[in-house]
């Protein structure tokens, strides 16, 4: 029911400005960094951060006290931002699957400008299909859905309105990071990756490794998600690296290991040297044995244990999908399109409905007559369009409800994406499209529809921030269409660049030509799984007794009351990944233990605002735009030879031998943990 007592901060009748030139301008700039951000940490490590509130902390300061900006226009900062970071998420998870899909000549549909149209055409639909839902959603509802992120944002910009500056912690943790990303990025006077790997003739633990990728960015994550989502992460990670892996390097021979990375792809053949944990046909031994039984085996388990994670959440929101959709389609057969009729408040003004229908319309035609996208016949484009416009406008109403209910943290997009995917082979297969060649039309479908649901979340909330405000809605769609466009256009780039081999890796074995995106530089865990489940349903060329492993390993967590779909990630993952991420939890575990013995209590907003969280914030964005600027700028051929020359790692790695290098590091990331602990433990006052 819709709270009838409920006044925005600005009054409907109050004219105010709103939709402006550097409301846009500063949202796109926002939208650009924590887009190109968002795909850097998604690739790297299978998550993302939500944006909307650190951008409407930042654009509150810079707007005082260089734009004099209103609080409206603040809002439309903060939308028009947050759709890169949602729409760079989605890209990230599924996209990238075009690298890992059966025929070789799939790889071609990941250019530029079919990322590009996607990622456009996926962030309008999210949008568009939230036109028609958000008076049912985020009006008629307000009482009963929270919106948790979106009612945190109001509140940031109601508090930041009236008062008091709290943007300055976050720019510390960014210069931070920026800093520290130099020292280890360029300079290499901090080591990337330290390590501790057994032998494979170790008794106890053979090829056991220990790793780390103490990057500031892994740092901010774990702290802002929390010591529980941590722990179970790196407990994935733990499973994977310190358990399974020496089991199977004790029981599988050197040469069985061989065999099967020759089948993945990983390895030429048995008497080709090198492939993933550097075989030596020679002498039938790897170099590094962790790594080698990693990809031949321990992916796949995790394939499965992440595929079922992704099910089982998916199935325990039926009853929330169900009530949610039901929900409103009847909630819009009662009110029809009566907002956008006669003279009704601003605060109620929304996008003409028909702007739902003709863009659903041109974006099929579109998808069917573009020459980029896959498929062989305008007829089997256009039915790739169709799917897509009905896959969305389900599960972007399912988005959107869930969003409301649990947060967008806690939206299962990557269960909603495997469905999606499942459901579209298996149309494929009814009407006789079984094959290789039809497997990037599966990707399609299932990319556009992560990305759609993904912005819906973002969407929702962005829209719920501006109910609290009282901002404009069709102000707000305008800037949401505006921000999906300028930011794909970024977040293709840097995917591009990202996939580009740096000095760096070509330097540490990676070929020229190879691809980054899949190494163990950026994993891309969500894609990887989308790719192996598309292949596997299309083909049948699934080693599917690993695969159930992984089922079973993900049933056996839910049924200790573990959600299996962070654990599942955690063994996907390196643990080099989840460890740095686990350490960051652990100080938020010790700051928040330490608040509830003195007996401090805050409210949600007050925990988002905090100074650990705005700091981690910082860190976050910070490391994350340094690693892709420098991941540019390696690959460029003018800066590219110049950053190789500013290299230490030789030098430091001499002076200070190997194991004293990785305690310097270790010594580093221990001292930016201290800090961030030291800042998480101040108060701020914070007035909502």
């Amino acid at each position: 029911m819709a709270d009838t007592n409920f006044k925005p901060f600005v009054a409907p009748d109050v004219k105010m400005k709103e939709l402006t030139v550097k409301s846009i301008v500063l949202g796109c700039i926002f939208g650009i960094i924590f887009g190109a951000a968002t795909v850097y940490l998604a690739l790297k490590a299978g998550l993302t951060v939500t944006a909307s509130i650190p951008i409407a902390v930042i654009a509150i300061t810079l707007g005082r006290k260089f734009f004099k900006t209103t609080i409206l226009e603040n809002n439309i900062i903060q939308t028009t931002g947050s759709a890169g970071e949602t729409i760079a998420g989605g890209v990230a998870f599924t996209l990238p699957g075009f690298l890992f899909l059966s025929l070789p000549s799939s790889a071609n549909y990941f250019d530029y400008i079919t990322i590009f149209i996607l990622a456009i055409f996926g962030g309008i639909l999210g949008t568009l299909m939230m036109i028609p839902l958000r008076r049912s959603l985020i009006v008629k509802e307000h009482g009963t859905l929270p919106y948790p992120e979106g009612t945190a944002c109001g509140d940031v910009l109601i508090a930041g309105e009236k008062g008091g500056e709290f943007a300055k912690t976050a720019f510390y943790g960014l210069g931070f990071a920026f800093v520290y990303a130099i020292l280890q990025k360029i300079l290499h006077i901090i080591a990337e990756t330290p390590f501790y790997m057994t032998k494979q003739v170790n008794r106890f633990l053979p090829s056991a490794r220990v790793s780390a990728d103490i990057t500031p960015e892994y740092l901010g994550i774990g702290y802002i998600i929390g010591p529980r989502i941590g722990g179970v992460l790196v407990g994935g990670g733990v499973l994977a690296w310190l358990a399974i892996i020496p089991l199977l390097a004790t029981l599988v021979p050197a040469d069985a290991i061989a065999t099967q990375l020759v089948k993945l792809g990983y390895l030429a053949s048995l008497t080709t040297p090198g492939g993933q944990g550097g075989w030596d046909p020679a002498t039938h031994t790897f170099a590094n044995y962790s790594s080698a039984i990693y990809y031949a085996y321990v992916r796949q388990i995790a394939a499965g244990t992440v595929a079922a994670g992704g099910f089982i959440t998916l199935i325990k929101t039926i009853p929330t999908i169900v009530s949610s959709f039901k929900g409103s389609i009847s909630s819009l057969s009662r009110d029809g399109v009566e907002a956008n009729k006669g003279d009704v408040p601003r605060t109620e003004r929304d996008l003409n409905i028909k702007i739902v229908a003709i863009g659903s319309i041109l974006l099929v035609l579109l998808m069917a007559f573009l020459p980029q996208l896959p498929g062989d016949s305008v007829g089997q484009k256009l039915l790739i369009g169709l799917l897509v416009v009905i896959f969305g406008a389900f599960f972007v109403t399912v988005s959107s409800r869930i969003v409301g209910l649990i947060g967008t943290s806690n939206n299962p997009i990557s269960g909603m994406t495997i469905a999606t995917l499942m459901a579209t082979c298996l149309v494929f297969i009814a009407i006789g499209w079984s094959g290789k060649a039809y497997e990037p039309m599966a990707l399609v479908v299932g990319g556009m529809i992560c990305i759609a649901a993904a912005n819906a979340g973002g969407t929702s909330q962005d829209l719920k921030s501006g109910y609290i405000v009282g901002a404009t809605p069709k102000y707000q769609q305008i800037a949401l269409f505006i921000g999906a466009i300028v930011s794909s256009i970024i977040i293709g780039l840097t995917i591009k660049f990202l996939d580009k081999p740096t000095t760096d890796m070509i330097a540490k074995g990676m070929a020229p030509d190879a691809h980054a995106i899949g190494s163990l530089y950026f994993p891309a865990p969500q894609s990887t799984l989308m790719a192996t489940l598309i292949k596997g349903i299309q083909s049948s060329s699934l080693d599917w007794q690993y695969v159930v492993v992984g089922v079973f390993l993900a049933i056996t967590m839910e049924l200790c009351g573990i959600k299996s779909l962070s654990f599942a990630i955690g063994a996907y993952l390196p643990l080099s990944t989840t460890l740095p991420i686990f350490l960051g939890s652990a100080i938020r575990g010790v700051v928040d233990h330490q608040k509830k013995k003195k007996n401090i209590q805050v409210s949600a907003e007050e925990e988002e605002l905090g100074k650990g969280n705005l700091f981690a914030t910082g860190l976050v964005a910070g490391g994350a735009v340094a690693g892709v600027l420098i991941a540019v700028l390696s690959g460029m051929n003018a800066t590219g030879p110049l950053m190789a020359s500013l290299n230490l790692e030789e030098g430091m790695s001499h002076a200070l031998g190997q194991g004293g290098y990785y305690v310097l590091a270790v010594a580093f990331f221990a001292f930016m943990g201290w800090i961030l602990y030291r800042i998480a433990k101040q108060q701020q006052k914070v007035e909502l």
